[in-house]
């Protein structure tokens, strides 16, 4: 069996890879391996469970409230919240355990599981690892220890948890929203109660899209995958900006006045310099992963801010993040972590804070995004290929360094192996975006002859 767990949980699609089966028996080996861990010691284990609003949600969240109920973990249910809703309230409420339902951007048929730990952290590998071993143990025939009588889990409703996180978000806000229009775009997804109540809250006026979830119409021609509708809704209604979350509102891409995107590369910048003048960017550093813009590195370089980068996955800006101690970090697709007051990326919290440094400086988004210029970037995927050897290659390694002598201080190569498929990923970026595309198409020539 490959391995379960990917870098954001266990996804596919529902009912068919993600089965009632397969949820009951991870969450049943979750609470063993905790338990073994000593997670549980010294008391009664109590677990929160949300979902997205996708249909498949209802029979495997049923699934995981049983698997856990009876390993003897007592359940809160907190419905539809996004995936920081459920971080947070893990953390918040006490809970030893958190379970997120939800397969983020992707379409309606698939879905995820995602395990928070105490405190609402992203399970460590090794635990996600045993987990998988134990849970494949046990599907192979060895018996569960099951409690009995008063030891089995109890289940509750728990209904508190939407004003509560809203709560929190407005409380951690710098400033209000009051006279900013913003047309918040919900995905259809699990913000689309959250979003709007904490933005009405922060005194902004508020004009909502794609806030109607069925359980089959989550993330289809809408929200942070599909930019078009809030971009004419935002001209439409002559608002200050748009804000557009995905299914599980872990992410935050914006809209200007004038309909233009606002990716996460430049949410990260506009953020970072507002902090700088708060005093609470810690060492002057923002984190992002290699496939940010060149333009936002020039730009951290230019308001002299220091620019840390990790590999691509908003998992290892989080590990450099605690790490290093560092306050910000984040990815061009609007992963955005704000460490003081979320252990992972809040769409809704990132949308909100940067909309109150619009209404605190009193200058647009286009202007404020305006810091830094995103350069061309060209990406060609080379396929049927030896990726092993992209670092070994001295025909490929001399056309890079060619490449890099060409684009100067202002271009940038980036050759990345596909960890799954047989192909390498060929990124060039540049002032001119015919430059790009001419020194795109020159490396893709040689990653096929040199490695071909």
């Amino acid at each position: 069996m490959g391995r379960l767990f990917g870098t954001d949980g266990v996804r596919g699609v529902a009912n068919a890879d993600l089965t009632a089966e397969l949820a009951l028996g991870l969450s049943v080996a979750a609470a063993h391996v905790l338990a073994e861990a000593g997670t549980f010691e010294g008391h009664r284990p109590t677990a929160v469970v949300g979902r997205d609003p996708r249909a498949s949600g209802e029979f495997l969240e049923a699934a995981v409230v049983a698997g856990l109920a009876s390993a003897g973990v007592d359940v809160l249910r907190v419905g539809v919240l996004p995936t920081p809703a459920v971080a947070h309230l893990t953390g918040a409420l006490g809970a030893d355990l958190g379970v997120m339902l939800s397969a983020s951007h992707n379409a309606m048929p698939d879905n995820g599981i995602k395990f928070f730990a105490r405190g609402g952290h992203k399970l460590a590998d090794d635990l996600e690892d045993r987990i998988e071993s134990v849970y494949e143990e046990h599907r192979t025939g060895a018996p569960w220890q099951r409690p009995t009588g008063a030891g089995v889990g109890r289940v509750t409703s728990y209904d508190q948890g939407l004003d509560q996180y809203v709560a929190h978000l407005i409380g951690v806000l710098p400033n209000r929203l009051d006279g900013l229009r913003i047309v918040l775009d919900e995905a259809h997804g699990a913000a689309a109660r959250v979003s709007p109540e904490a933005f009405a809250r922060a005194g902004a006026e508020i004009v909502t899209i794609g806030a109607s979830p069925d359980g089959l119409n989550i993330n289809e021609g809408c929200g942070s995958t599909h930019l078009e509708q809030l971009q004419a809704a935002v001209v439409e209604h002559g608002a200050d900006l748009g804000i557009a979350h995905d299914g599980d509102a872990d992410r935050c891409l914006a809209v200007d006045h004038t309909g233009a995107e606002v990716d996460g590369d430049q949410i990260l910048a506009v953020l970072a310099l507002g902090m700088r003048e708060r005093g609470v960017l810690r060492r002057d550093t923002v984190v992002a992963t290699v496939m940010s813009n060149l333009g936002f590195k020039l730009a951290m370089e230019r308001e002299g801010l220091q620019f840390v980068q990790t590999a691509v996955g908003d998992r290892y800006v989080l590990e450099e993040m605690k790490a290093s101690g560092y306050a910000l970090g984040g990815e061009q697709s609007g992963h955005v972590i704000a460490l003081d007051h979320a252990t992972t990326g809040d769409g809704t919290l990132t949308g909100l804070l940067l909309a109150a440094r619009v209404a605190e400086t009193g200058r647009s988004l286009k202007d404020l995004a305006a810091v830094m210029e995103r350069l061309p970037q060209v990406l060609i995927n080379v396929p049927d290929v030896d990726r092993t050897r992209v670092g070994t290659s001295t025909e490929l390694a001399t056309a890079v360094a060619d490449a890099e002598r060409e684009l100067g201080e202002t271009g940038r190569v980036l050759l990345r192996p596909s960890g799954t498929e047989p192909l390498v990923r060929v990124m060039v970026e540049a002032a001119d975006i015919e430059q790009a595309r001419s020194v795109a198409g020159r490396l893709a020539d040689v990653v096929k002859s040199a490695l071909g």
